[in-house]
């Protein structure tokens, strides 16, 4: 009735029942409204923005709060604006806010502007394939 298991055997059966362990997706990451960053920034989530950029930033969802000031080009998947952005934005879905003031060309899939935005530049409605926008490379070295 009762025998000896083997110490193998018994691994073999608590690895095999074992969970998998999924990875959560990251926090977004926050800049609050005190904060200023002089230098480019790279995300392969989502970021929120509250203060003052000076430089780049490739992400894959972007925020951008009333009080939040952008001076450079913004490559995303989604991009949502309540503040100032000076530069070329190139994302796939981009969302003006009554409060967004936009000072640069945009190339979209999708754009939508909320009465009471200010938009001064181009808009270009492109195709998927325009806009490489999913995961930004980190390690990429900026081409110019």
């Amino acid at each position: 009735m009762f025998s000896k298991t083997n110490g193998e055997n018994k691994n073999r059966q608590q690895t095999a029942t074992q969970p998998t362990i999924i990875d959560k997706p990251a926090p977004p990451s926050l800049i609050s409204n005190d904060v200023s960053i002089i230098g480019d920034i790279n995300s392969a989530g989502e970021v929120q923005i509250d203060g003052k950029v000076e430089g780049d930033i490739r992400t894959k969802s972007l925020q951008i709060g009333e009080k939040a000031s952008i001076n450079g080009e913004v490559v995303a998947d989604k991009v949502k604006i309540n503040g100032t952005i000076n530069g070329r934005i190139k994302a796939r879905s981009v969302e003006l806010y009554k409060t967004a003031r936009v000072i640069g060309d945009i190339m979209h899939e999708d754009l939508s502007i909320e009465t009471g935005a200010f938009l001064e530049g181009h808009c270009k409605r492109t195709v998927k394939s325009e806009v490489s926008t999913v995961t930004p490379d980190i390690n990429e070295k900026k081409k110019r």
